[in-house]
């Protein structure tokens, strides 16, 4: 008769604040991690870092970013993020998210991978107070192509919800399960593809962004489409893989905030 240990899983938690251009606060525990590379532009880079190299069953990551009045920053990761095949209860992760009066965040971090048997729960909510600007990018990719890699069985829950002054502005839900991926290529949900991208923008006058955002879906085998509403505008890609995908956000990203791309996005 085998006795068997209970698997071991990754917690990390991460955060750190920024206020009157130097570090109020930073705090990192377990697999979570936060990187402050050199700039040459004035703005500060923040990388986070799950050191665990991925999540499953039962693993906990958290990151958490505020930047006081004022205060400007780029946040992003130092890899794709991966969701491997979860056995018992989903992973979870969250992303907090808190701008002051003034600020301005670029939250640029790189894909997510979901394997075959995924389970993965994220929420990532963002508080702005008056004045703030907000640039985020989520994108998921289905496998990788070059590895011969599909995608069947799958739970994916995500959702984003950003709030002005306390007010809910916008709630932007995602979910991915078996049922859906075996729809998607009858012309219905992701059409097929396998990288899906969404971008908001929200701050003042940031409708006004949309035609020079739709001028830039040129990315061959990318399709994307964009509305706005008065101080925010939400855009969505869909491509066949993620190199496609990533060259088109990173146009988007260039057009919206210049000089914006995070270094580790380069290499």
């Amino acid at each position: 008769m085998f006795d068997y240990t209970p698997l071991q899983r990754s917690t990390g938690k991460a955060c750190i604040a920024i206020e009157r251009g130097r570090i109020a606060a930073l705090r990192q525990s377990g697999s979570a991690k936060v990187l402050l590379p050199r700039t040459h532009s004035g703005v500060p880079e923040i990388v986070f870092l799950n050191t665990s190299g991925g999540l499953t069953s039962g693993d906990r990551l958290d990151y958490s970013l505020r930047l006081g009045a004022g205060m400007s920053a780029r946040g992003t990761t130092q890899t794709a993020e991966r969701a491997y095949r979860a056995e018992g209860r989903p992973a979870e992760a969250s992303v907090t998210l808190e701008l002051g009066a003034g600020a301005a965040l670029d939250w640029l971090p790189q894909e997510t991978i979901l394997f075959e048997g995924a389970a993965l729960q994220r929420e990532t909510r963002v508080e702005m107070a008056g004045g703030a600007r907000y640039l985020g990018i989520e994108t998921v990719v289905l496998g990788r192509a070059a590895m011969g890699e599909t995608v069947a069985r799958l739970v994916f829950n995500d959702r984003r919800t950003i709030r002005l002054n306390g007010r809910l502005l916008l709630v932007d839900p995602f979910q991915l399960t078996d049922a859906s991926v075996a729809r998607a290529g009858g012309g219905a949900l992701l059409r097929g593809a396998r990288a899906v991208a969404t971008l908001i923008l929200v701050g003042r006058d940031a409708e006004a962004a949309l035609p020079a955002l739709r001028t830039e879906l040129t990315e061959p085998g990318v399709d994307g489409a964009a509305s706005a509403l008065e101080g925010r505008l939400l855009l969505r890609c869909l491509a066949p893989d993620a190199w496609p995908l990533r060259r088109q956000m990173l146009r988007l990203i260039e057009r919206l905030s210049p000089g914006a791309t995070p270094r580790c996005w380069q290499n």
